[in-house]
């Protein structure tokens, strides 16, 4: 709470319930329940364990807390107004003695004592803009993994009646789409627990639901009822949870059966995959042992490549079966991880589950016997994650994802900062004073910056600012982004004549210069640049001089989230000991001159100087071949499947025709 003082963070509060996909419903309707000039407090915890020693044999539990009265990218950052630990709950033992005791659940509620009472009553606060609010604390979000959801919402979980935490769905019918059973509420959870106090009738009734025979902390908070707060995280569920120890390891078995030869090709078609910036790249992956979610989530997106030739429809039925499931899922990971949400995309990813789950029947049905109970609350999960949208937001407001960031520098502080004693009371004390170290650091940028201003408001007001030619002091908004496109990772100059030889293995390279020449003297009047000393056509000589480059930055809006997005691209023949060709998506025209898109693979970056005009060009090569009918794997897969012309039919263009990135992988089945 000592967050609403802060005056780094005064500004970005925001007390009203917006109807976006950023607050929504939920926080909407808790609003409407409030007293006039009252505003809901909010708050997500999220409870994790984890390992501080390297050898597992110490384990952690903290607690960790956001408010989301703050914007989104200040909520999920690592400093002032970020994630803070707020607790830390000690690893009890799961022995029959002391289960059901009311003194074991006791562990979980101390830090909630003050949430509760101002959830009650209320506070007066003065904000930013001197209006003041009474504020209602309340927690709007729980985000955990599925073993801590059912220490939140207190169900026994898996092996119970009703395993879900929150709605009724019977535990034989988690992999069920067809039917919507109701949400648990917390007026029955309590009649039931109020039942238990006559153990002969009340066990019975617990048993129902699946519920522990325990008053939940949650209760006490106003407007926190832990069934509608609980949120199905992407991290655990989706992408570490489903696919990676479920659909993953499902993959693997399959291939195993086709021999050590069918494992080694797809690891090999793993290591072959194009690198990308922000996706992971793997030497294999059918012998990895690890529990990172954001791993799997980047091995998913490459596994359909990599195996489609090995666990084919041929070879095994059962193994094809499965990568439809794999396609199937990754359109629900996509809906479910966009930024940026419309009712159009919400109905587009429930309806992909649905798809998903009718592939998973189907490949049950193949598979008969020989597969795993598929029947687990995680397939289940996808039911409510679309719900949890729109009443909470983007996932990325409830991922565990952000709050993953704090197990690292926990364990730095337990391997580097403390004596393995006492761990929590020493963690809890360096924690703090990395606050205030934080804390005092941002107090002092944030004064540097007013006096900057001041000193910049000043000297505008002593200064015709349509003299000022310093662009030190011209307006950086932007200035990261100066253009379309950045050309980094200049080569000493070359010449044509160098450019071929260099080249000669290649067919793209083949009359370098003569190809060049047409391009250019289309080009140049096209583009209104007129040719130097009144020539009529340009020549270039084997000796003219070019600049190569071999990196690219391309900055453009995103369709997805209306953003500033910037695509990396390279075009290197030694990016760390591989050849590197990045393609794109460019904006070109037809043999009738009307504008199209295509996508090419970059061969050449360079420039080159007409004149006083410095003009940025590439060699690239078209993938716009007609590829005849689609092939059946391609529709079951759904792959879009491309087709590049013969390299000799390599063409010249303007940089700047460039849109953005695209990641496109070979077919390993078909590699020429």
């Amino acid at each position: 709470m000592n967050l609403l003082n802060e005056p780094i963070l005064a500004p970005h509060f925001e007390w009203n319930a917006q109807q976006l996909y950023k607050h929504d419903d939920h926080w909407w309707r808790i609003q409407s329940s409030l007293p006039n000039n009252g505003v809901p407090f909010a708050f997500i915890l999220y409870a994790d364990k984890t390992h501080l020693s390297s050898s597992g044999n110490v384990k952690g539990y903290p607690v960790i807390a956001q408010c989301t009265n703050l914007p989104v990218g200040i909520q999920n950052c690592a400093g002032i107004g970020g994630d803070r630990l707020v607790g830390w709950l000690p690893i009890v033992p799961e022995d029959a003695e002391e289960d059901h005791k009311l003194s074991y659940t006791n562990l979980k509620r101390v830090f909630l004592e003050v949430v509760i009472l101002y959830s009650k009553t209320g506070f007066a606060h003065k904000c930013f803009d001197d209006v003041e609010w009474w504020l209602y604390a309340l927690i709007l979000l729980l985000s955990a993994d599925y073993e801590e959801q059912c220490m939140m919402a207190l169900i026994w979980g898996t092996g119970s009646l009703c395993p879900c935490p929150i709605c009724l769905v019977p535990s034989s019918k988690l992999r069920d789409h067809t039917v919507t059973y109701p949400t648990r509420k917390v007026e029955d959870a309590q009649i039931r627990v109020k039942l238990y106090e006559n153990h002969a009738t009340g066990e019975a009734a617990l048993k129902e639901q699946g519920l522990r025979p325990v008053k939940n902390i949650f209760w006490r908070v106003e407007n926190s009822n832990p069934h509608e707060t609980i949120s199905q995280d992407p991290l655990h569920t989706f992408q570490g949870g489903l696919y990676g120890y479920h659909i993953h390891e499902e993959a693997k078995s399959l291939a195993e059966l086709l021999g050590c030869s069918a494992l080694k090709q797809i690891d090999e078609q793993f290591d072959a995959f194009p690198r990308w910036r922000g996706l992971n790249h793997f030497r294999w992956v059918t012998n990895i042992s690890f529990s990172d979610g954001n791993k799997f989530r980047d091995i998913s997106k490459q596994f359909l490549f990599a195996a489609h030739n090995v666990l084919t429809k041929q070879k095994s039925k059962a193994g094809y079966m499965l990568l439809r499931c794999i396609a199937s899922y990754l359109k629900v990971d996509m809906y479910i991880s966009l930024d940026t949400q419309m009712e159009s995309t919400l109905a587009a990813g429930e309806a992909a589950y649905v798809e998903f789950l009718k592939c998973l029947d189907e490949y049950c049905k193949v598979a008969g016997d020989s597969t795993k109970n598929w029947n687990f609350p995680k397939v289940h999960a996808g039911k409510h994650i679309f719900h949890d949208i729109r009443e909470k937001g983007t996932t990325w407001n409830f991922s565990t994802h952000p709050n993953e960031k704090q197990h690292g520098p926990l364990k730095q502080m337990y391997l580097h900062q403390m004596n393995h004693k006492d761990i929590a009371n020493q963690l809890l004390q360096i924690d703090h004073r990395t606050l205030v170290f934080e804390l005092i650091g941002g107090h002092i940028a944030q004064l540097d910056e007013q006096r900057l201003q001041e000193l910049r408001d000043a000297d505008n007001n002593n200064n015709n600012p349509d003299d000022n030619d310093d662009p030190e002091d011209a307006t950086h908004i932007g200035m990261s982004f100066q253009g379309h496109i950045y050309l980094g990772s200049p080569q000493r100059p070359t010449s044509f004549a160098d450019v071929e030889e260099a080249n000669s293995s290649s067919c793209a390279f083949d009359q370098f210069r003569k190809k060049f020449s047409t391009f250019i003297n289309k080009f140049l009047p096209a583009h209104d640049i007129p040719l130097p000393d009144g020539k009529t056509w340009l020549r270039p000589a084997a000796q003219d001089k070019l600049q190569e480059y071999r990196y690219l930055k391309v900055h453009y809006k995103s369709v997805i989230d209306w953003k500033l997005a910037t695509d990396y691209l390279c075009c290197n023949p030694n990016f760390h000991r591989h050849e590197r060709h990045d393609c794109a998506l460019i904006r070109t025209h037809d043999k009738d001159g009307n504008s199209k898109n295509i996508f090419a693979q970059i061969l050449f970056m360079f420039k080159y100087s007409v004149g006083d005009q410095c003009l940025d060009l590439a060699l690239v090569l078209p993938m716009d071949a007609p590829i005849g009918p689609r092939p059946a794997v391609d529709q079951d897969l759904q792959f879009t499947r491309l087709r590049a012309w013969p390299a000799a039919s390599s063409e010249f263009l303007s940089i700047h025709s460039i849109i953005c990135g695209a990641l496109v992988v070979p077919d390993y089945a078909n590699p020429h």
